[in-house]
C-alpha cells in the first residue's frame, strides 16, 4: 500500500472529518479471461479500516484494468494512444475522421475501451511511421478545414524530419540485411556510431578530406584492421568501383547525424567532410585508432588521383569483378602493414 496524498476531509467511510489517505494498492482482476494485476486507487479511513472510492477513483480503476490487459497482451495502453496523438497535435475526433472510424472511437479507446488488434497496428503504425501518417492526412483533406489541416501536416512533418536520422539508419541496415557472409563486412556487424567516429577521426586529421578520398581510407582502414586482427572496424561492406571501393550505403552514411558536410561547388560539385565540434573519439580502441593512424601516414597526403591510382593497385581490388562487393579475406594482400 502506498500513499498518495493526505488531507483533512470528510471520510465517505465513517462520515467523520479526520485526514484521509489516498492510497494506490496492486490488485488482481480477471479480465477478458486473462488474470491481471494493476494499480488501484482508493481513500483509506483509518478509523474504519475501510477503503472508498469515488465515481472519478471507479472510473480510474477499471481504466487500469483494462491498461494491464492491454500490457499483457502487447497492445497501446490508453496513456500511449494519447502520447502518440498528442505528438502529432491531433484532437480524438479528428484522429478517428482521418482513419475513417467512428467520430468517437479514440475518445472511447483512450478512456474506457479496448481496442482490437486491427486498429492497435493501425495506431502502431501511425506513431512509427509520420509519412504514412502524412499520407493518410492527405486522404482524409476533404474531412478537416484548410487551417486544421495545415497545421496536422506541419506537425507531421516537423516530427518526421526530426526522425530522419532514425530513418537513415532503417535504409542503411535494410541494404546490410543481405550481407550475411561474414567475409563480406569483416566478420563484424555493422557499427553506424563507428562509422560516424572513423570519419570524423579521418577529418579531424585530413584537411581538405573530400567524398572519394574518404572513402578509400574508410576502405584501407578496415581492410588493415582485418589483415592485422581479424576484423573489420565498421562492419562495412564495400563495392569495387571504377573510380575505387565505396561503402555500400555510402549516400545515406553522408546524411548520419554526426556526420559534417559540406557541398563546394567547383567543376563539379564536390563533398567536404569536417570534424563535428567539440569532437572526441569514445568507441575506436585504441588498436583501432592506430590502425587508422597508419593509413592516414600511408594515404593522408595523397590527392584524389593518387589514392584512386594506388587502389587500383591492390590485390583485393584488381581481384573483385567490377560493381561487386570487396571480399575481405583478400586484406592478406593489402600494400599496408
Amino acid at each position: 500500500m502506498k500513499t498518495i496524498k493526505s488531507e483533512l476531509k470528510l471520510c465517505h467511510s465513517c462520515m467523520e472529518e479526520h485526514v484521509v489517505n489516498t492510497i494506490e494498492v496492486m490488485n488482481q482482476q480477471i479480465f477478458k479471461d486473462i488474470e491481471v494485476d494493476y494499480p488501484a486507487i482508493y481513500e483509506y479511513c483509518s478509523n474504519s479500516d475501510e477503503y472508498f472510492a469515488s465515481g472519478d477513483m471507479i472510473n480510474k480503476n477499471a481504466l487500469a484494468i483494462k491498461d494491464a490487459y492491454r500490457e499483457k497482451v502487447g497492445l497501446l495502453t490508453s496513456n500511449e494512444i494519447i502520447r502518440l496523438r498528442e505528438k502529432y497535435g491531433v484532437s480524438q475526433k479528428d484522429l478517428s475522421e482521418i482513419l475513417d472510424w467512428g467520430k468517437a472511437t479514440i475518445t472511447r479507446y483512450e478512456n474506457h475501451q479496448v481496442q482490437d488488434r486491427a486498429h492497435d497496428d493501425i495506431l502502431r503504425k501511425i506513431d512509427s511511421d509520420p509519412e504514412w501518417f502524412i499520407e493518410m492526412l492527405n486522404r482524409a483533406k476533404g474531412k478537416l478545414d484548410n487551417k486544421t489541416f495545415n497545421r496536422y501536416v506541419q506537425k507531421a512533418n516537423e516530427y518526421y524530419h526530426s526522425q530522419s536520422n532514425h530513418y537513415l539508419i532503417a535504409s542503411i541496415q535494410a541494404v546490410y540485411a543481405k550481407f550475411v557472409e561474414k567475409d563480406f563486412t569483416g566478420d563484424a556487424d555493422l557499427n553506424l556510431e563507428k562509422v560516424v567516429e572513423v570519419i570524423n577521426y579521418l577529418a579531424s586529421k585530413i584537411s581538405d578530406l573530400y567524398k572519394v578520398k574518404l572513402m578509400k581510407l574508410l576502405w584501407y582502414s578496415d581492410m588493415l584492421n582485418f589483415k592485422r586482427y581479424g576484423q573489420s572496424i565498421t562492419g562495412l561492406a564495400y563495392c569495387a568501383l571504377p573510380m575505387g571501393a565505396v561503402p555500400e550505403g555510402h549516400e545515406q552514411i553522408m546524411m548520419l547525424d554526426g556526420v559534417s558536410c559540406e557541398i563546394k561547388v567547383f567543376d563539379n560539385i564536390a563533398y567536404e567532410f569536417k570534424p563535428t565540434p567539440g569532437f572526441k573519439a569514445k568507441l575506436l580502441s585504441s588498436s583501432e585508432l592506430e590502425v587508422i593512424d597508419k593509413v592516414i601516414s600511408a594515404c593522408g597526403s595523397l590527392n584524389t588521383t593518387q589514392i584512386i591510382d594506388k587502389m587500383h593497385d591492390e590485390v583485393a581490388y584488381k581481384h573483385t569483378p567490377d560493381n561487386c562487393v570487396i571480399r575481405y579475406s583478400l586484406a592478406a594482400e593489402l600494400s599496408i602493414e
